[in-house]
């Protein structure tokens, strides 16, 4: 029995795209341009981010080309990201960052204000990308992931959409000068309902349970990415 093929990203599906700063849609159609040229750049099940209201996307973490594909992915919802505060610094990259909704965290310490803020932005119905891993791997292999992650997820007690993306640490790894001209995929992955965290709003939440069910979901994409591969 012929094994059911994924179809690869397509622009031709009507949605209605979210509101953004022009700059935001800019950058992402130039960097989605560079990446279907060079990498040529899949996207899979981007339907399954839902179209309102807030939600976070989840990704493993690979490579400094995993921010822009993930928002390059999806044409319907705008993607804010959180970059480390030493970035706003810089003049021209601040005054980008700030136009287009970077949240600003300080990675010396717990930036609770920086958590605040993007809790502030999914409970206003937006979309937030978090890394669980935190930094990008030094293997190619998924890490452990962050307890952070797990208390913003439960305290903004919105949908988290896993996402899996592949090929980027062959692309362009740590360390690495030049981006190789390595295909790379993302895989968006069923919604996980605040209901399947199992959070309590009395008693206490386990945020490190939260977060490994996460990665626990963007290992089954990583699966059905590898299956991808062999059957092609």
């Amino acid at each position: 029995m012929r094994s059911e093929r994924l179809r690869p990203y397509r622009e031709d599906r009507p949605m209605k795209r979210e509101l953004g700063h022009p700059l935001y849609w800019l950058a992402r159609g130039l960097l989605k341009l560079m990446a279907l040229i060079w990498l040529r750049f899949e996207s899979h099940h981007s339907e399954r981010v839902p179209h309102s209201g807030g939600c976070i996307l989840t990704p493993n973490h690979a490579s400094f080309l995993d921010p822009p594909l993930v928002g390059g992915g999806i044409r319907h919802r705008v993607v804010h990201f959180m970059a480390r505060d030493t970035l706003f610094r810089i003049p021209l990259m601040g005054w980008a960052y700030r136009k287009i909704g970077t949240i600003a965290i300080d990675r010396t310490k717990g930036d609770l204000a920086a958590l605040r803020s993007a809790i502030q932005i999914l409970k206003s119905g937006k979309v937030v990308c978090l890394f669980p891993e935190g930094t990008r791997t030094l293997t190619g292999e998924l890490q452990e992931p962050k307890g952070g992650v797990g208390f913003l997820i439960a305290k903004a007690g919105v949908p988290v959409v896993p996402v899996y993306l592949d090929g980027t640490y062959r692309a362009w790894p740590k360390g690495a000068k030049w981006i190789r001209p390595v295909k790379v995929r993302i895989f968006y992955g069923e919604p996980i309902q605040p209901e399947e965290f199992g959070i309590s709003e009395k008693g206490k939440t386990d945020y490190d349970q939260v977060v490994q069910l996460v990665m626990r979901r963007i290992a089954d994409l990583k699966a059905e990415a590898e299956a991808l591969h062999t059957s092609s």
